[in-house]
């Protein structure tokens, strides 16, 4: 077991077990206790199939609504149909894939883009899950607006793939309050998304999201190196299409072409996201390190990194 609150990635201190204090208070100031989930993988995803159809969360991999409750201190997260505040995803036919989107969600936050509260909690058979906080339910009785781009396309769970990285941009100057700042972000989640490794940003991977008069591109989600979880070399290197292209995308393509032609964006902000990225890499071993992959997928997963990080940055002071 890792020395190490899978929680903060940071080393458990003496008399700490499974999860840190500084852990724990990012989760709930009032929280002291964690149990273990109460239920085993084989049980989470025998509840998970019994749920089907009932629950608004949807998507290939298995997965919980949830409520964290906690009494005196004590707190322990239960599977629920209606008002859940957090999705728990279980292990799957994709090896350590919990343990892969923790750690990826954790390198996009690194890397500056916004996610939700996540983390990884043990099971009642010693295994872990991967949960993650609905960023649309900021309380028990308040659900913010969200659709995902394959509901504003009018595109369906079967055409999600049916579309390209242009037409994302273009749903989001239809649609979003300030297109230039949203585009930003959109250049950033895609650069990312293809150094990590992550061939899965589909249509329904991306998402805006209304708070008060202001409408913005949700917190990222869903984010996987799946070129690690698969076990393969990449047949595609982006889900959608950049500038017509899948797969042997080069630095001009992302960063002219796409960045500069189609998102208007200038030079300045896009060396600086560019930039941004490289920095937030560079330093991206500890969390690597710390994280709860096998060690075999530590080192495949920073060698997918850096041959990426090779096709965009090693000419970007150029």
């Amino acid at each position: 077991m890792n020395a190490v609150c899978p929680l903060t990635y940071e080393p458990l201190l003496d008399n700490e077990t499974h999860y840190s204090r500084k852990g724990m208070r990012a989760l709930s100031k009032t929280l002291h206790h964690l149990e273990d989930f109460p239920y085993t993988q084989a049980e989470q995803q025998e509840e998970a199939r019994h749920l089907a159809g009932k629950l608004s969360i949807q998507g290939v991999q298995p997965k919980l609504s949830a409520t964290l409750e906690i009494q005196q201190g004590q707190g322990i997260f239960r599977p629920t149909e209606k008002g859940g505040r957090f999705i728990i995803k279980m292990q799957s036919t994709w090896p350590h894939l919990p343990e892969n989107e923790d750690l990826t969600m954790r390198l996009a936050a690194l890397c500056g883009i916004k996610t939700p509260r996540h983390g990884l909690i043990f099971c009642k058979d010693g295994t872990l899950s991967f949960w993650i906080a609905r960023f649309d339910r900021p309380s028990a009785r308040t659900k913010l607006p969200l659709e995902d781009f394959a509901q504003l396309s009018q595109h369906t769970r079967q055409t999600k793939y049916d579309a390209s990285m242009e037409q994302v941009a273009r749903i989001i100057e239809t649609y979003t309050t300030f297109p230039a700042l949203e585009k930003e972000k959109l250049l950033r989640l895609t650069l990312f998304n293809y150094l990590v490794g992550n061939e899965d940003m589909h249509l329904k991977n991306f998402s805006l999201l209304r708070e008060g008069d202001l409408v913005k591109i949700s917190p990222a989600y869903d984010l996987v190196n799946t070129t690690l979880a698969l076990g393969r070399a990449a047949r595609e290197e982006l889900a959608l299409p950049l500038v017509g292209k899948k797969n042997k995308l080069t630095r001009d393509d992302f960063l002219l072409t796409f960045a500069q032609d189609r998102l208007k964006l200038s030079p300045a902000r896009i060396t600086h996201i560019a930039q941004g990225l490289e920095q937030g890499l560079s330093t991206c071993h500890t969390l690597i390190k710390n994280s709860f992959l096998p060690e075999n997928l530590k080192s495949k997963y920073l060698e997918i990194i850096e041959k990426r990080k090779n096709v965009i940055f090693k000419s970007l002071v150029d």
